[in-house]
């Protein structure tokens, strides 16, 4: 049997842009997607902490360094500048696997700098 188990979360990041009128996905600073093990085109599902809305999309690798944090397309609707979100990565594990599954988190600061990696 295969589980669908947590991969690595980042957790408070603060929405730096919101577009509309793009293809859609959402945009993460290329030194977070490395904290936590993310690479780009990754399937994500993101919760937002200040509204409530959740939704799934993928990545795309915004400039190092940078802190953006950029939902594009339809998903603009769910996330303005300034919100907090949980960006969240799971993986799919044969059942004697996930006893050594040790999921990477990377706590955000309010500048989108990270504060902790656990």
């Amino acid at each position: 049997m295969k589980r669908i188990v947590l991969g690595s979360k980042i957790h408070r990041a603060a929405v730096t842009e919101s577009v509309l009128d793009y293809e859609g996905s959402l945009g993460l600073d290329g030194d977070l997607m490395k904290a936590a093990g993310m690479i780009p085109f990754e399937q994500v599902h993101v919760y937002n902490i200040s509204n409530g809305e959740r939704f799934s999309t993928y990545l795309i690798k915004a400039k190092e360094g940078s802190g953006t944090v950029a939902v594009y397309g339809a998903a603009a609707h769910k996330a303005k500048v300034g919100d907090k979100l949980i960006v969240v990565s799971y993986v799919l594990l044969e059942e004697e696997e996930t006893e050594f599954i040790v999921p990477r988190i990377v706590i955000l600061d309010e500048g989108n700098r990270i504060k902790e990696v656990k």
